[in-house]
């Protein structure tokens, strides 16, 4: 406790106040509260205008403290496409105590990408996600931890392995497109949605999983998936409806697949699946993930792919019947060729084949990225350089953010940029034009490791469909749901569809 030679001062100090307002002692709260609010104004007013960093980017004119924060609730497009007309390629946007800098273009990016983890790493940035994931994994340990963990991922995604899964997408996909009536009308996204979730419970959650909880296993991938909602990207824990239902959910499924890997790791049997790949796997120093750790890599695995696979296909989709007197002879005739040569076999190899559907799928992903924002946080201050010539220093302490939402519709990227054109990545390809125009997969020290899993589930099934159903369009092309964590189609979706064979 404090002296009285300190409290008895204090006290006639604050009832002399009081006395020279005309309030009583309690009355100077408000008032207290009011000086207090105004002195964090004034802060945050000079901290992004008057003692900016030397040379730092530029800040944007919005009222201090929340200004920036409500800006960006409203979405990272809209405030992009109002910051970057005045503020060009580089700025920063003030969030309540901190301060975000995008790097717009490939100009200004390659840093972003090409960084060591000591200078910008993603851990902190990305640590909402550590209830979701759960302790000890990916967003929860350090660098050293976090790159053997990668390896454990890069293991489960090489060749021989993906030769595997293709087999089981191919056998998910016909089965799936056999239920249907020989014409008919579909929302697109729903229904490639379940597919994938299929797929993804085969190849990544293994057997049992697939063929006896699957059903138990959806619901609650679905209350964790539910319970990553704006808020918890700064408030992770913020006692809400959604985060409990996704904690219970978490809880739930740690039950489901320890029982599931206890009896793996008692019978000694092995599957041809991811789940297996990080039972077995091993760190430097001999030691292994625990039970709940590798349900925690198989949910980073599945967030990291379910919705990306299942939003990029339907936009393959929606964009191609958009566009059917341009694109889809082409697909057809490629199909045509390679069914000449293989009949009706669809393997790892013969998807490699498929260079007009990759294209097709890459220019979805081009315009219409899941993902619209990337972020890193700088731990030492780097130098950028924009087209123009302006130099900035981007400050230790910020936090970097780049779009392939919003560089890939640059027309000083891409030609045409708003249009779809896959034969833009015929050679010589729009995108190699510069390191890092084209980042729908990210790129550089972080580039996603599932991008040749993605391309493969995503052939096999336009495969399946080109080979058996025609396609138009219901309504309009729907737009983009920039109000989603992850961005798709707005619903509705609707494609009406009739079988034949190709």
């Amino acid at each position: 406790p404090l002296p009285p030679s300190i409290i008895t001062p204090a006290m006639e100090s604050i009832t002399a106040a009081a006395d020279a307002l005309g309030l009583p002692v309690w009355g100077l709260l408000p008032v207290a509260l009011v000086a207090a609010a105004a002195l964090v104004f004034i802060l945050d007013f000079l901290s992004f205008v008057v003692l900016k960093p030397f040379k730092s980017p530029p800040v944007i004119s919005t009222t201090p403290v929340f200004g920036g924060m409500l800006q960006f609730l409203k979405g990272p497009i809209g405030l992009m496409n109002n910051a970057f007309p005045k503020y060009g390629e580089v700025f920063t946007v003030p969030v309540f105590h901190k301060r975000i800098t995008f790097l717009i273009g490939p100009k200004v990016s390659e840093h972003f990408f090409k960084a060591k983890d000591s200078e910008m790493s993603q851990k902190e940035v990305y640590e909402f996600n550590v209830p979701t994931f759960g302790k000890g994994v990916v967003f929860d340990v350090d660098h050293v931890t976090r790159a053997e963990q990668f390896r454990f991922f890069a293991e489960s995604l090489k060749s021989n392995r993906l030769r595997m899964y293709v087999g089981m997408m191919v056998k998910e996909a016909e089965d799936f497109f056999s239920k249907w009536d020989d014409e008919g009308e579909i929302d697109l996204l729903d229904t490639l949605s379940e597919l994938i979730v299929l797929t993804a419970s085969r190849c990544l959650l293994g057997r049992e999983i697939r063929e006896t909880l699957f059903s138990e296993v959806k619901t609650l991938v679905h209350d964790l998936d539910k319970g990553m909602v704006p808020l918890s990207v700064f408030f992770p824990y913020a006692p809400i409806e959604a985060h409990r239902k996704r904690d219970a959910a978490r809880k739930n499924l740690a039950a489901i697949f320890d029982k599931v890997i206890v009896a793996r790791r008692e019978s000694g049997a092995s599957e041809p699946d991811v789940l297996q790949t990080f039972i077995d796997a091993r760190y430097k120093d001999g030691s292994r993930l625990t039970n709940d750790q590798v349900l925690g890599m198989l949910i980073a695995v599945l967030f990291a792919g379910q919705h990306t696979s299942s939003i990029t296909s339907t936009w393959t989709g929606l964009l191609s019947i958009a566009n059917k007197d341009t694109c889809m002879p082409v697909l057809e005739a490629e199909q045509r060729k390679i069914m000449a040569k293989h009949g009706g076999l669809i393997d790892f190899d013969i998807l490699a084949e498929m260079d007009e559907l990759h294209f097709s799928i890459k220019e979805a992903l081009r315009m219409h990225p899941p993902l619209i924002m990337l972020l890193r946080q700088c731990h030492v201050p780097f130098k950028v350089t924009t087209t123009t010539g302006k130099e900035y220093v981007v400050p230790k302490g910020h936090i970097v953010a780049t779009s392939p939402a919003y560089s890939h519709r640059l027309d000083g990227v891409f030609k045409d940029a708003d249009q779809y054109k896959p034969e833009r990545f015929h050679e010589p390809a729009e995108d190699k034009a510069a390191f890092a125009s084209f980042i729908g997969f990210g790129g550089g020290r972080h580039g996603c490791m599932g991008e040749t899993f993605a391309y493969m589930q995503i052939k096999t099934i336009w495969s399946v469909l080109l080979r058996n159903f025609e396609f138009d369009l219901v309504g309009k092309l729907p737009e983009p749901d920039y109000e989603g964590m992850v961005v798709g189609p707005k619903h509705p979706c609707t494609v009406r569809y009739k079988r034949r064979k190709l």
